[in-house]
């Protein structure tokens, strides 16, 4: 395959319905049939909840990697990344400003692709509004941490965010701004492919944490309809390796009907295609 297919999705926890949205997402992913899928708040709790991104991964026929970042409800929660090809490399860094109750990771994998051996990270950053400088200092330890692996095809970065496009840490991965004295350069997969979504213009237009989907009304003070869900992609090469063909809003059918229809996730996840072979 010329390209490689990466969703994020964060999958809220065990919050209930637990069984219902992890079918949902099950057959919501089977039929997107992605080659990697990077997942957060990812829960494992004995006795109670087993590990999702495992359960995820047996009923998809897919290898994972889970690390733990923050005890939670008696067990804990993490990120983790799903691949189809088997898993070459497994890497984890803290994040700065980590707290016992809330330690932030970014977490990542080599697989094998057509090729060779590509890179894919997943992050799940500082949530509340206020904390724009904390995930500044986040996003520059990523960008520091991506950057000493070295690789000449493509490298992905994807995961729930909690900043919109204009906030500085967004600008700063895409080249916009500088933080800490440092500058850099990813895609945002969206952007390539369509205009920059508008409040109230739903999932049509890149918006993640969306006042359509019910399971946000619990959440509603963090502000709702922002496009908070990326994928990331490293600057495109002359040969065509780090095009991005296709990104999509996903993950956004609901179970059910009427009030009591639901999604897999308060977030909506997003696909992108990304070409790691040369044209």
């Amino acid at each position: 395959m010329s390209t490689l297919k990466v969703v994020t999705l964060n999958l809220w926890g065990e919050q209930p319905p637990l069984d219902r949205r992890m079918q949902v997402a099950i057959e919501g992913l089977r039929a997107l049939a992605p080659d990697v899928i990077g997942l957060q708040e990812v829960r494992q709790v004995p006795d109670k909840v087993p590990n999702m991104a495992e359960t995820l991964g047996a009923a998809l026929g897919m290898h994972h990697y889970f690390e733990p970042a923050t005890p939670w409800g008696g067990g804990e929660e993490g990120l983790a990344i799903l691949s189809r090809a088997p898993i070459l490399a497994r890497r984890v860094h803290e994040l700065p400003h980590a707290l016992p109750t809330e330690r932030r990771l970014v977490l990542g994998v080599t697989i094998e692709s057509a090729a060779g051996p590509v890179d894919v990270w997943t992050t799940h950053l500082n949530y509340r509004l206020t904390h724009g400088d904390k995930r500044e200092d986040q996003v520059v330890a990523i960008d520091e941490h991506i950057a000493a692996q070295k690789s000449s095809l493509p490298k992905i970065l994807c995961g729930d965010f909690n900043a919109t496009p204009e906030s500085d840490e967004i600008r700063f991965l895409r080249g916009l701004t500088t933080l800490g004295g440092r500058r850099t350069h990813f895609q945002d997969a969206w952007l390539r492919l369509h205009r920059e979504c508008v409040p109230g213009d739903g999932p049509a237009q890149g918006i993640t944490w969306s006042s359509e989907n019910g399971l946000t009304r619990a959440l509603r003070s963090l502000d709702i309809d922002r496009r908070i869900d990326y994928v990331f992609v490293t600057s495109r090469k002359k040969d065509g390796r780090g095009t991005v063909h296709a990104c999509d809003v996903v993950m956004t059918e609901r179970a059910g009907l009427g009030e009591v229809a639901i999604c897999a996730s308060d977030h909506y996840g997003v696909m992108a295609d990304v070409q790691v072979v040369p044209t």
